[in-house]
């Protein structure tokens, strides 16, 4: 039987900053290069991965109908990436 884990995956983020300084995700390059386009923020605020450790700005992200967690530490960006082991 598999089991999922996480790990923390760190990734590329492109991002919009408005007049404010307000950044706003737009894409994450996974690895390999693979793109994902990020269809909506939904939230955000301060909090850390209680799966992976962690922690900073919590983006909550749409991506292809999916919610997802993004997260902007210190200068990084993580996401929370699934592994199936046995």
């Amino acid at each position: 039987m598999l089991s999922v884990s996480c790990r923390k995956a760190y990734v590329s983020v492109n991002v919009d900053i408005d007049e404010e300084g307000s950044l706003h995700p737009r894409f994450i390059r996974w690895e390999g290069g693979l793109i994902f386009q990020i269809d909506q923020v939904l939230y955000k605020c301060r909090a850390a991965s209680k799966k992976v450790g962690g922690g900073g700005i919590r983006y909550t992200v749409m991506i292809r109908g999916k919610e997802s967690y993004l997260f902007h530490e210190g200068d990084k960006w993580f996401v929370e990436a699934k592994e199936a082991c046995r």
